[in-house]
Formats: C-alpha cells, sequence, structure tokens
C-alpha cells in the first residue's frame, strides 16, 4: 500500500470531501451552463441533414410543422440548414 493512502479517516472527514467535490462539481455545472447562455447558445453543434435522416416529406402524420424541435419558419435546434415545415427526422418529437 502507497505510504500517501491513510486507513485511519473518519466518517465526517469523508463526508466532508465528498461534499467539497460535490459543490466543486456544481460549480463547474453551474459555470458551463452560464458559458453556453452567454453564447446564446451557439456553442451546441447542429447534426448533418444525412446524420439525421432528414427528408423532405413527412413520415405519415409526423412532421416538422408539429414537433418540439422544429422552429419556424424553417429550422431546427437539432439539425442543420433549412428544414421544411412538412419535412421528418428520426428525431421527430411530438409537441404536447
Amino acid at each position: 500500500m502507497p505510504n500517501n493512502v491513510r486507513m485511519t479517516h473518519s466518517g465526517n472527514e469523508i463526508a466532508r470531501l465528498s461534499r467539497r467535490g460535490l459543490f466543486r462539481g456544481m460549480a463547474v455545472m453551474i459555470g458551463g451552463a452560464a458559458a453556453l447562455l452567454a453564447a446564446g447558445g451557439s456553442a451546441i453543434a447542429k447534426m448533418a441533414q444525412k446524420a439525421a435522416g432528414y427528408q423532405d416529406k413527412p413520415n405519415g402524420d409526423q412532421s416538422c410543422a408539429n414537433c418540439t424541435l422544429f422552429k419556424a419558419p424553417d429550422s431546427c435546434t437539432l439539425v442543420d440548414g433549412t428544414i421544411a415545415s412538412g419535412g421528418w427526422c428520426r428525431f421527430y418529437a411530438k409537441k404536447s
């Protein structure tokens, strides 16, 4: 066993170290979220139409016009490029 490992930690010391790690992780997450918001969300890359299986026609009653990801008039939060309101991709998520 390495010399720098102590086996005499009390329960309180271990709990304090875990809380410290938790708070440090939370600070990193909050900072990352703030950076994304400051960048206007442009830091998130969109997927190519081909990778999403995008087509410019609907799949039955599923179309971009009634998908939560569609942003009128012709864009999507997930798929790159011009998106037809009557299009469809495999990431379709019906608006509620």
